[in-house]
């Protein structure tokens, strides 16, 4: 098989590659694309040194899976040209509402699969994909109502440049130097921002509408959600205070059972000093961890979960390489 990655040399391309290294697909031929400016450069992968490879030269025509992560204005103009000759799994968010194009994280909603119908697959949002992944067994057992979400989003979900301009406004404000914010609307370092993508006008910003929509189309449309997201100095993995109302009445002993018991999850939950996850210890981990699972005695069957992961593992690079196992290992059904 034959496989292509677009956007090579950013962070969530280069953190696909590190998945495939791991992970046991037959890759008899693997190109990497990017922009012009990065054609030339060489990586390494398995040993062996690949040279990145002009996007806008290449033949798709040549592979079987592209996966695409390098933004959504570059998935508006390559995703089309790659899907009439390779399937699409697509990272940014150009495609993620289209009805046409499934929304996929493999252990929530697999069977999505069943509906490609222009040959192209979408990630959704990396906040998103740990949320439901957390979500799915208890709304199988208990029948979520409503959620509630406050997100503690690490700078890497912004890419490259903001976590190297979080490094040095660290710097500079304990050398106490003048700060200039290039990647923030305001002060990162030794601060918190609520707000990440730009506001529509209900006051919302993109990204709280992203987790809206995208959760109602992954697991199920009746689900209210309401989100506040906020950017943290942090370098990788996000977290997420998660507040839920069931339908049904639950036990935290199920909860507990059910989510641990749930691929992809990991329940530290140890009410102790230490006894819960961090970004830190999210870090580098395919798992998706919650923590500080309790009731909310304030409304009737309500709960209140911590939940942590690597947003460029759980968010982006796992979530599409588990797409692609899940296609091959049933055949491209849905092609």
């Amino acid at each position: 098989m034959n496989i292509a990655i677009v956007g090579a040399t950013g962070n969530v391309g280069r953190k696909i590659l590190e998945v495939l290294e791991r992970k046991d697909l037959a890759i008899d031929n693997l190109y990497l694309l990017a922009s012009s400016r990065s054609a030339g450069s060489k990586i390494i992968f398995n040993g062996k040194e690949h040279e990145v490879i002009d996007l806008e030269t290449f033949d798709f025509s040549k592979v079987k899976i592209t996966f695409f992560a390098a933004g959504g204005k570059i998935s508006e103009n390559f995703a089309g040209v790659a899907a009439k000759h390779s399937l699409v799994i697509d990272n940014s968010s150009f495609y993620r509402m289209d009805p046409d194009v499934p929304l996929i994280v493999p252990q929530v909603n697999s069977d999505h699969l069943h509906n490609i119908k222009k040959n192209i697959i979408a990630n959704p949002n990396c906040s998103t994909a740990q949320l439901v992944i957390a979500l799915k067994p208890l709304h199988d057992l208990f029948k979520i109502k409503r959620i509630v979400v406050s997100t503690y989003q690490s700078v890497s979900g912004g890419g490259k440049a903001p976590m190297d301009e979080l490094i040095e406004q660290t710097k500079q404000v304990l050398q106490n130097n003048k700060i200039e914010s290039k990647n923030f609307t305001k002060q990162i370092a030794f601060n918190a921002i609520p707000h990440i993508d730009v506001f529509s006008d209900d006051g919302y910003t993109k990204e709280e509408l992203k987790m809206t929509n995208e959760t109602k189309k992954i697991l199920d449309s009746k689900i209210d959600l309401t989100a506040t997201c906020v950017r943290v100095p942090v370098l990788v993995s996000h977290s997420e205070s998660v507040n839920m109302e069931f339908e049904n009445s639950f036990s935290l002993e199920k909860v507990r059972d059910a989510l641990d018991n749930f691929e992809g999850c990991k329940v530290i939950d140890e009410r102790a000093d230490k006894g819960y996850s961090t970004p830190i210890e999210a870090e580098g981990k395919d798992e998706t961890f919650i923590s500080r699972i309790r009731e909310d005695k304030t409304v009737r069957n309500g709960l209140n979960m911590w939940i942590v992961s690597d947003n460029l593992l759980r968010g982006a690079a796992l979530n599409a390489v588990e797409i692609a196992e899940t296609l091959i290992k049933n055949n491209f059904y849905g092609k």
